[in-house]
């Protein structure tokens, strides 16, 4: 117990904050948009709905105290995560040299086949998940990566390694794309079963 006493004094605690980018003009459409080659283009960006929906978490950190001593912004470098991020930044009075763009870790789960479809496709994909965290959404020619939850499990813990690494003490908000990072994350850190 003396151990794990002295080595919370040298490794302090993270508070971690998982947002979701408000709602993309893809999402407004009813399109699934998971490949990383447009991730940065406008129509990926924060549709009206999306813009408010990002001031609201916003004030809900601000509220939360989230960023009440300062704390760094990982946004995906989606075009719809990099602008919540700045409204972030800007509601809670934080610099922006303190938002670090990420390049993949936070990539929107790949749908693969399903790129392109309506959203409402997406359940299909839920469905597979339940039975195995191996299941991947059939391939795509288009270069859409087609994930399994197993996939995107490895690519937080990824990101998860770097942060604990870097930011000790520190409070770090993560604005992903989309909900499956956030929930595979959150689950993985719970331990809950990655298949619900």
């Amino acid at each position: 117990m003396k151990i794990s006493s002295s080595l919370y004094e040298f490794c302090p605690l993270i508070r971690y904050f998982l947002v979701r980018a408000g709602e993309s003009e893809y999402e407004t459409s009813g399109i699934i948009n998971t490949n990383p080659v447009s991730k940065t283009s406008l129509e990926n960006g924060l549709s009206e709905a999306g813009k408010k929906q990002a001031v609201q978490a916003a004030v809900k950190l601000k509220n939360l105290g989230a960023c009440k001593d300062s704390c760094w912004i990982w946004p995906s470098i989606t075009q719809r995560s990099y602008q919540a991020a700045e409204l972030i930044a800007y509601v809670n009075d934080i610099s922006r040299s303190r938002i670090v763009p990420e390049y993949s870790f936070l990539d929107a789960r790949g749908l693969g086949a399903y790129e392109g479809k309506t959203l409402d496709a997406v359940n299909e994909v839920y469905e597979t998940d339940v039975v195995s965290l191996q299941s991947r959404p059939p391939p795509n020619t288009n270069g859409t990566p087609n994930e399994s939850v197993a996939d995107v499990f490895v690519r937080v813990t990824q990101l998860m390694s770097i942060l604990e690494t870097q930011y000790a003490g520190d409070s770090i908000v993560i604005v992903s794309p989309d909900s499956d990072n956030l929930s595979v994350l959150q689950a993985g850190l719970y331990g809950l079963d990655l298949r619900r």
